[in-house]
């Protein structure tokens, strides 16, 4: 009886206590929790959706490659910063080169690149080892000096054609879609190493009429990518 009677008069006593013990933690914990998510926002990468023109180059680096790039020439907000990324996807004006204007509401001819690390064999390996694989008869001569082959139809490359410059294979080749509707044009594709990473070219199939022209505007935008570079 006596014990329970003390028992009862010290508990609330022994309560304030673990209360006014435990108030200064939550108290530190919450603090400490405020300040990491402040560092945190201060911290926290953010990318700009829209470009000035005229901005200064961003170096990035894929690879282990370091590419100097136009801000306004980067497709994406998530991917406008400098340092070491993933991929990049990139447009250019045909025949300008230039960065498209931020504020234009109309695509244009555009030249579509994508910069990523490197994960199959060279482009001219590919050419001349993987992709006469899956073609099927011989070449077709056309008369701007492009050879033209056929995938066939199961491979996985099916519905589209591998052009090569007929005189210098190793100077341009792409692999291109077939139109097949007058919404759906045919569509090139053009890879070339550059360290350890790949830059992918996508342009319209009907620009192989001026190949030659398509080809040095490419050895172009690589050197202001990157600098001289052999393919």
């Amino acid at each position: 009886m006596a014990f329970e009677l003390f028992r009862r008069q010290t508990a609330p006593r022994a309560d304030r206590r673990s209360v006014r013990l435990i108030l200064p933690v939550l108290a530190l914990s919450l603090s400490a929790a405020l300040m990491l998510g402040l560092v945190a926002y201060v911290l926290w990468p953010s990318w700009p959706a829209t470009t000035v023109a005229g901005a200064p180059s961003l170096p990035i680096v894929i690879a282990d490659e370091v590419f100097n790039v136009p801000p306004e020439a980067i497709r994406t907000a998530v991917q406008r910063h400098a340092g070491r990324q993933e991929r990049i996807d990139l447009a250019f004006l045909w025949p300008s080169l230039a960065p498209p204007d931020p504020a234009a509401k109309t695509a244009g001819d555009r030249l579509f690149v994508t910069i990523a690390a490197a994960t199959a064999l060279p482009p001219g390996e590919r050419v001349a080892v993987i992709y006469p694989r899956y073609t099927s008869g011989e070449a077709r001569q056309r008369p701007d000096g492009l050879s033209e082959f056929s995938f066939r139809d199961g491979t996985p490359y099916q519905g589209e054609d591998l052009v090569v410059d007929t005189a210098a294979p190793q100077r341009f080749a792409a692999r291109c879609s077939r139109r097949t509707g007058p919404r759906t044009p045919g569509i090139c594709l053009h890879d070339r190493r550059i360290g350890g990473a790949d830059m992918s070219v996508r342009f319209p199939r009907d620009w192989l009429e001026e190949w030659r022209a398509v080809a040095d505007g490419i050895d172009q935008l690589s050197e202001r990518l990157v600098g001289p570079r052999s393919r």
